[in-house]
């Protein structure tokens, strides 16, 4: 499973924090007097990888009396794409990734289309560690407040990621006889009976880890004739259908995925920008795989897509990002 937090995260800083104090210096001085330098804001904050962005974050409060960044960001930035965008720079990647669960959950509705990029296809190790920075953040238990959110299928989908139970990979448990076996189970839970088992469906996309889910599918294409993924195309529709897949193919192929759902925050009429500004940032991490994948996927580049879609500071700053991550 890929990782899409720097190893700082788990405390295993790379680099010293002094290194960087040069740049919270910098973005101080952005915003000190009248007005804002938001070329400088976008030069400093878009050209560091997420472990400097840790560092940064918290080194800035130790330097300047206590005054967290994204404060700054927020005060100074406002509440518009490009602002926001800058507030998730100035947080550590976790803190960014509660911040925008947040914002998918708060308000009236619920932004499903982007919480289950966030929730689905993660390791073990990081969805129990964003579990604990939501506790730390808001002091509630992220599964109980995501149960007054969700429902139905979708629900407990979400809460099959949520409990952590991919399983390690281990070569003499899981074979290819038991790829055989669960290609089975994966068709008697769907195609081979009326009616759809979506628990037993999401079993074994939850719990098997990545090698073995590929042997499954490499089964389910012999036996049956199509992919694991035309499956649940078959079997299910609309948002729950989305999320199975993503998570399916975020264990499979993750960055041909992760490059999917910036191409989807750009189509049809006009652009997604919270989509678009959650995916850069999230995936930044391995943005130079998924712009590979991307150019190989639609022949053009994730710069080249931000470009003729999106304008103004907004459009420099994901820019700069991807062309520092690649």
């Amino acid at each position: 499973m890929v990782n899409l937090y720097p190893p700082s995260i788990h405390g295993e800083e790379e680099e010293e924090a002094d290194s960087l104090d040069d740049a919270c210096e910098e973005l101080h001085e952005a915003c000190k007097g009248w007005g804002t330098d938001e070329d400088k804001l976008i030069e400093v904050l878009g050209s560091k990888s997420p472990t400097q962005r840790f560092i940064i974050a918290n080194r800035y409060p130790e330097l300047y009396d206590g005054k967290e960044l994204d404060d700054l960001m927020k005060s100074e930035c406002g509440k518009g794409d490009f602002g926001f965008a800058l507030r998730l720079l100035a947080m550590k990647s976790d803190d960014a990734e509660v911040k925008l669960v947040r914002e998918c959950t708060h308000g009236i509705g619920t932004k499903d289309h982007i919480l289950y990029t966030i929730i689905c296809g993660r390791s073990n190790a990081e969805i129990d560690h964003l579990k604990k920075i939501w506790y730390n953040t808001y002091e509630s238990d992220l599964g109980v407040m995501l149960s007054s959110e969700l429902s139905g299928d979708f629900e407990r989908l979400v809460f099959n990621c949520l409990q952590g139970v991919e399983e390690e990979y281990d070569e003499e448990v899981h074979t290819d006889e038991k790829a055989e076996e669960d290609a089975e189970k994966f068709y008697d839970a769907g195609q081979g009976e009326w009616g759809t088992d979506e628990k037993g469906l999401f079993n074994i996309l939850c719990c098997s880890p990545a090698e073995h889910l590929e042997n499954i599918n490499s089964s389910y294409v012999d036996k049956y004739g199509y992919s694991l993924s035309k499956a649940i195309e078959k079997e299910l529709d609309g948002l729950i259908q989305e999320a199975a897949i993503y998570h399916l193919n975020m264990k499979l192929k993750p960055f041909e995925t992760m490059a999917g759902q910036i191409k989807k925050a750009c189509a049809g009429f006009g652009s997604d920008e919270f989509a678009l500004t959650s995916h850069i940032i999230r995936f930044q991490q391995v943005l130079s795989d998924v712009n590979a994948a991307h150019e190989e996927m639609y022949e053009k580049t994730i710069v080249d897509r931000i470009e003729s879609e999106v304008g103004g500071d907004y459009a420099k700053l994901l820019r700069t990002i991807v062309e520092y991550s690649i």
